[in-house]
């Protein structure tokens, strides 16, 4: 760290943690200091790289020298005391395609294309317009105020539950689910860091028993239209093992989830913040499309990715080990003022918006289409059935989930005319 690095960070206050929670609650003038001073930072905190520049980001999406393969090695570190205790969860996360380097990661991700593809998500879409009426219906009956448990919390776990084969009563299930593997997955801080692991194993437990029920379910009765039924029936004659088909559905629910309940939330949140964007999206709803393009450049929910280093090498000067880590920040890079014209301006109209939101590469988000789907339709309804949108409480009206990976709302409370 440079002394002029270290010295701005004094003055603004700011602390090199990410768990920080005014870091948390608004890490993107942190990440300008890094940016500007320092844009490959050792940070002793989380015994990693930061890397802020978008230029950088990008390219080590690409590069075979940073591994996506980055589970097994933390697990190999572990002292017995915290394998006992995080071992288990993170075995199984190591198997998930998104953690996995070539030829693992290709033979997975083949074998995933027909389960995953796109002509499934379009003919989703009037199911999705249904389900996003539905719950803004209940959301408006129920006089809540809280959209994230009150609609965007409820839709994606439907649409994934659909999606995969699953009964649709079944998806409040899938939400503690989720909730209980982003803990670890992402990172908690707070009070949820106690316990989190136990938290996850159960829940992973519970969820690939689950899976294997509706495994077994349509191999007896072959046929169905969904992910489950496309994995059973493999691709070109090759198949998933039972455990690469459970964790694939698991990932699958938690990365469809999360995400997709975060950028529906965070965008109503930018545009109550920027009126002359929501009337504008108001006036013309065939910008939803752009808006949630702009909300993922501006509030994307993956704020940090890792990676682990293979071999030696060099960025920007910095003598970079194999074996350590390398932590890159798609949420700094999507603010770089040397790829986008006034980077923090909201900006619905901004094209080309180039953000790396969904990754970059062999890794980019398989999903990407069906979030893309979820998330315009939900935006433009919300805007369109919810006349004179704002904040609840001016003062409190939104709080951000401690995390040291993802970046999401816990609660959003809004208010709206009748």
């Amino acid at each position: 760290m440079t002394d002029r690095l270290v010295d701005s960070v004094a003055v603004d206050g700011l602390r090199d943690d990410l768990l920080d929670p005014a870091v948390n609650h608004d890490p993107y003038p942190f990440f300008r200091v890094l940016r500007e001073e320092d844009p490959v930072h050792y940070s002793e905190p989380h015994r990693g790289w930061l890397m802020t520049r978008y230029d950088d980001v990008a390219n080590a999406l690409g590069d075979p020298r940073l591994s996506s393969d980055r589970v097994r090695p933390l697990l190999a570190q572990l002292t017995p005391e915290r394998r006992s205790a995080a071992g288990p969860v993170m075995e199984l996360i190591s198997e998930w395609m998104v953690v996995s380097d070539p030829p693992a990661h290709t033979r997975l991700r083949k074998l995933a294309t027909k389960a995953f593809h796109p002509r499934r998500f379009v003919a989703m879409e009037d199911r999705i317009r249904e389900l996003v009426d539905l719950y803004l219906d209940e959301f408006i009956a129920g006089g809540s105020d809280d959209l994230v448990a009150g609609f965007a919390f409820p839709l994606p776990a439907s649409v994934a539950s659909e999606l995969i084969g699953a009964p649709t009563e079944d998806a409040e299930r899938f939400k503690v689910w989720s909730d209980d593997l982003a803990l670890v997955a992402f990172g908690a801080g707070g009070e949820a860091r106690d316990g989190r692991h136990a938290r996850a194993e159960t829940s992973l437990e519970e969820m690939f028993e689950y899976f294997g029920e509706l495994i077994e379910l349509e191999r007896a009765d072959p046929g169905g239209e969904n992910m489950i039924a496309d994995l059973v029936a493999g691709v070109g004659g090759e198949h998933l093992s039972d455990d690469e088909m459970k964790g694939m559905c698991a990932l699958m629910l938690f990365a469809g989830h999360e995400t997709t309940t975060t950028t529906i939330t965070s965008a109503i949140k930018l545009l109550i913040e920027n009126p002359d964007q929501l009337a504008m999206l108001r006036a013309d709803p065939t910008r939803a499309g752009k808006t949630v393009e702009e909300v993922l450049r501006v509030e994307g929910a993956i704020k940090v990715l890792q990676r682990w280093v293979l071999e030696d090498m060099e960025i920007r000067g910095r003598p970079i080990r194999a074996g350590q880590r390398v932590l890159l920040v798609p949420a700094a890079a999507n603010r770089d003022p040397e790829k986008f014209r006034d980077p923090d301006r909201f900006d619905i109209c901004r094209t080309p918006n180039p953000h790396l939101a969904f990754g970059k590469g062999i890794h980019t988000c398989i999903g990407a289409m069906l979030a893309r789907i979820e998330m315009r339709i939900a935006v433009a309804r919300i805007v369109e059935r919810l006349p004179g949108l704002r904040f609840a409480d001016t003062d409190q009206s939104f709080s951000w989930t401690p995390s040291f990976a993802s970046r999401g709302l816990a609660e959003l409370r809004i208010a709206h005319d009748a």
